[in-house]
């Protein structure tokens, strides 16, 4: 096995020349691959409007790498905090699902907030008929999606605001979803909410079970 032999001086500047002749023959070279700015150390100081925007390439580079992830763990962020909240309103509630479906909404950001079951036995349940749950969930636990086709079904008079829904499965034996509907897609983010809504889901079963057993 060869190894190329180290540059000289000489011949690190006359590949610098190289590559300088080159970028000055094709000044839209850099501008067309914004991703090579990543690889490029930028100037300590900077002296004038051309290094300026080179500078602020850079950062649009990185960030265009780190937007989507940011902004996800932002998101998540900010729901985790929100449900934290609507758990603490669960604590004492003598209507466990008054409190879902007229404060959760305020207190998650959201248009609506509900308990889904199948065979509902209350009328404070949105009601599915048998089997719908296994249906919609395919095996799944969270289910996050843009414009649900059964909003009317599972978000009742606010269905038509509704641009992204949850759907999270509650644990026990009897099948019942917590169905989450926002307006704002950004409320429910495809990224960073398994957590915070499982613990929903989790809190939500706990004090429906413990103050009126299991519907």
């Amino acid at each position: 096995m060869t190894f190329p032999a180290p540059q000289t001086e000489d011949g690190r500047e006359a590949e610098a020349a190289r590559v300088a002749a080159y970028l000055s023959a094709h000044p839209g070279f850099l501008a067309e691959r914004p991703a090579l700015y990543r690889a490029l150390h930028p100037p300590k100081r900077v002296h004038g409007e051309t290094l300026a925007d080179h500078m602020a390439a850079l950062l649009v580079a990185a960030r265009a790498e780190t937007g989507l992830v940011a902004d996800a763990a932002r998101g998540g962020l900010d729901l985790t905090i929100r449900a934290a909240t609507a758990i603490a309103a669960l604590i004492g509630a003598a209507d466990v699902l008054g409190a879902v479906s007229a404060e959760w909404p305020a207190l998650l950001g959201l248009e609506c907030a509900s308990l889904v079951t199948e065979g509902a036995p209350s009328a404070g349940l949105r009601d599915l008929p048998a089997g719908a749950v296994a249906r919609l969930m395919e095996g799944r636990e969270i289910l996050v999606r843009d414009h649900p086709a059964e909003a009317a079904l599972l978000h009742g008079e606010a269905h038509a605001l509704i641009s992204r829904d949850a759907l999270v499965v509650l644990p026990g034996t009897r099948p019942r979803l917590l169905a989450l509907g926002a307006r704002e897609a950004g409320r429910l983010p495809l990224r960073g909410a398994t957590a915070p809504l499982r613990l929903l889901a989790h809190a939500l079963a706990r004090a429906l079970d413990g103050t009126m057993g299991e519907p």
